[in-house]
């Protein structure tokens, strides 16, 4: 099991996991461990490559056919990321923690204050086994299919602007905040809510799904959540921080 901690404006998760965490979870830090290094073009989230990416997991105490479960303390919105990178590296059984650590505190369950010091896993990774887009790839994907933008409805519609930067949205794309695949519970809402909720924005599986986000966190865990639907998507890692940052690429505002 492990615990991704990494909420909006706290740089650093790890103090709060040592707090209190599920017994034997390990931690794993979103920023320097599920994100590889930036480029000019690559946005804020590229990936880890795969050699660094198999020396972590195998930190982590993952072994050929494990079962993964991973949580966080904001509902898996940011847990999703280590879904994702986990799954399009090869690792087939990757869980989300319905609710988060809120839900398993909420629940009674135990808690531990103690680090683990897993044993090395032998897990061996490859690059590639879920889909992804490039930037190139996104301004023709949005006039073939649903792009959904998982972000927030205010970053989606560029309200406020963006200090410094770019505000607003890939044209074409929808605005599908991932937030809004969960009650107000924190827990995700039934099958039947979601198939709805995502058949609306047309992406009902006849035609090709792709996400983005801000930085390929938020659009991590709608890919889970579409994935648990029977739903396959196609996730721009460089999401809207790669994209924006070309001012060739043009932008749409509002909602």
């Amino acid at each position: 099991m492990l615990d991704v901690r990494n909420e909006n404006g706290v740089p650093d998760g790890h103090p709060e996991y040592q707090a209190g965490h599920v017994p034997g979870a390990v931690y794993v830090d979103l920023p320097t461990q599920l994100v590889g290094a930036r480029t000019a073009n690559s946005g804020a989230g590229p990936l880890p490559t795969i050699s660094e990416l198999q020396g972590h997991a195998r930190s982590w105490g993952i072994d050929n056919g494990d079962t993964v479960v991973v949580y966080d303390n904001v509902f898996g919105t940011k847990a999703g990321r280590a879904w994702f990178v986990l799954r399009w590296a090869g690792v087939k059984d990757v869980r989300l923690l319905d609710g988060g650590y809120a839900a398993w505190v909420a629940g009674g369950y135990p808690i531990s204050s103690e680090e683990p010091v897993p044993e090395p896993g032998d897990v061996d990774l490859s690059p590639g086994n879920l889909p992804v887009l490039g930037t190139d790839d996104v301004e023709q994907f949005a006039k073939s299919g649903p792009l959904l933008d998982a972000r927030g409805h205010e970053q989606y519609a560029g309200s406020p602007p963006t200090p410094g930067g770019r505000s607003g949205h890939i044209p074409g794309a929808l605005g599908a905040p991932t937030r809004e695949n969960l009650g107000d519970d924190g827990f995700l809402l039934s099958d039947g809510e979601l198939r709805e909720r995502f058949a609306a924005l047309g992406a009902d599986g006849s035609r090709p799904i792709g996400l983005y986000c801000g930085s390929g966190v938020a659009a991590a865990h709608e890919m889970a959540v579409l994935a648990s639907l029977g739903l396959h998507a196609a996730l721009y890692v460089g999401s809207f921080s790669a994209w924006s940052s070309d001012p060739a690429r043009p932008v749409e505002t509002g909602a």
